[in-house]
């Protein structure tokens, strides 16, 4: 009786409280997001600084490093926690700022697809004359593999951050359009969205009011594996060569795709970022399993 008393909000957080995917989810991937934006303070070296003294050296392999400045070469001691690559960076370091780059494609391939998704979605839910048109493209668009059409579309844009982006974003976006145009097909047809229609409501605001809030639940759930995804995808891409280059910013990916001649020799170099990779990926698609249960009526209803 005393849940019954509570606000559906409230109740929405008891639950996710309660639900061991979101807590162990969201522990981890908060971690995840404390290591990327305190890099400079956890005891990280310049991740693109190289110094061929020190290449190739095993996990906590203390040494020194010789840097070449302004003054001429110096000599700084440094501590080597997961070892360095054939160029002598530290592999440490570029792990832990491999998750900014990590957590930034994520989390701007989730908002550009939920964006445009939304958008679309709508709009061949709600137009019938176009749906048919919109879902021909998209389905084309989600005929091709995901990695294959990201590569083609890396290919004709030079190799960087915002051509990965872009690159992930197109197969999503089909995925995002399909859930939400479901969504707006079922509400189309409720007795209150009628009315509206009925009393002369303008379609954007009709929209805007009795269809929009019903699809935030679901596009919450689907961003945060829009997320892991992308995580993936763009370490897939670094790894082949095609996605961001490792001398610009380090990345999960390009850290093990620089690796791959050396991984029989030296195989931390490639086991450690794949051990971050997997840990977050597992991390994000444990919160949205868990933010898809709490916020699924029919779960909660037998809470």
């Amino acid at each position: 009786m005393a849940s019954q008393a509570l606000s559906p909000g409230r109740q929405t957080m008891r639950r996710m409280v309660r639900n061991t995917s979101v807590l162990i989810g969201g522990i981890l991937v908060a971690l995840i997001c404390l290591m990327a934006v305190f890099a400079p303070f956890l005891d990280t070296l310049d991740p693109n600084q190289m110094s061929t003294s020190t290449r190739l050296k095993p996990p906590g392999y203390e040494g020194v490093m010789k840097i070449y400045t302004d003054e001429g070469r110096v000599k700084v001691p440094v501590l080597y926690r997961m070892g360095s690559d054939n160029l002598g960076r530290d592999i440490y370091s570029r792990v832990v700022y491999g998750a900014r780059i990590s957590l930034v494609v994520g989390l701007a391939v989730a908002s550009i697809s939920i964006i445009l998704g939304m958008v679309i979605g709508l709009v061949a839910g709600y137009f019938r004359m176009l749906d048919a048109v919109i879902m021909r493209i998209m389905d084309g668009l989600m005929s091709i593999p995901a990695i294959l059409l990201a590569i083609a579309v890396v290919s004709v844009f030079n190799a960087g951050m915002t051509s990965v982006i872009i690159a992930i974003v197109v197969p999503e976006v089909p995925r995002v359009v399909r859930l939400v145009r479901s969504i707006v097909l079922s509400i189309r047809e409720e007795p209150y969205v009628e009315a509206a229609i009925t009393a002369g409501t303008r379609v954007p605001l009709l929209l805007y009011r009795h269809v929009l809030p019903n699809t935030v639940a679901p596009l919450i759930v689907q961003g945060t594996f829009i997320v892991a995804s992308a995580i993936i995808v763009e370490a897939i891409l670094s790894f082949l060569g095609v996605g961001i280059p490792a001398d610009e910013f380090p990345t999960w990916g390009n850290i093990m795709g620089t690796a791959r001649e050396n991984f029989q020799l030296h195989p931390h170099q490639i086991l450690f970022p794949g051990i971050i990779l997997a840990v977050t990926v597992l991390a994000v698609n444990m919160l949205g399993d868990g933010l898809r249960d709490t916020l699924d009526p029919r779960f909660a209803n037998r809470m």
